[in-house]
């Protein structure tokens, strides 16, 4: 594998996306992936709540995560879909917490479902992805 493309295994390894919208692992199994990341202006919208994008992404990396840590050698992993449903703000310095839960772990996909909530604890998104998992080619 070349030092152009690095697949990142381990959990606390993480892209530098994530370290750029401040995303923290919280913690990691194969069943269960939890990040949070705080509601900074740079991530809020023109309403002054966090960004839907932030919120797409930030349970995108989580279940990426996830998707990484069930793999085996020699495979990797792409968003095939994703949806969410958005269901309250989160606003400007609260902190979004995401928790990945495996719905489906196939040999070609997997399904992780996140949810995001706020400080209060109330839901404020639910993001289900499929990921494809594919043979990784140098």
């Amino acid at each position: 594998m070349s030092d152009d493309h690095p697949v990142r295994r381990n959990a606390d390894d993480q892209p530098e996306f994530a370290v750029h919208i401040g995303a923290r692992l919280v913690s990691a199994t194969p069943e269960r992936v939890e990040f949070e990341m705080p509601v900074t202006q740079a991530l809020a919208n023109r309403n002054g709540v966090l960004h839907g994008g932030a919120i797409m992404g930030l349970a995108d990396n989580a279940g990426g995560t996830g998707t990484f840590m069930n793999l085996a050698q020699g495979r990797s992993t792409t968003t095939l879909e994703s949806k969410t449903n958005f269901l309250r703000p989160i606003r400007l310095g609260d902190v979004a917490r995401a928790v990945s839960l495996p719905l489906h772990l196939g040999r070609t996909t997997q399904i992780w479902q996140t949810t995001v909530t706020r400080g209060d604890g109330k839901v404020a998104a639910i993001v289900t992805q499929t990921q494809m998992v594919i043979d990784w080619v140098d």
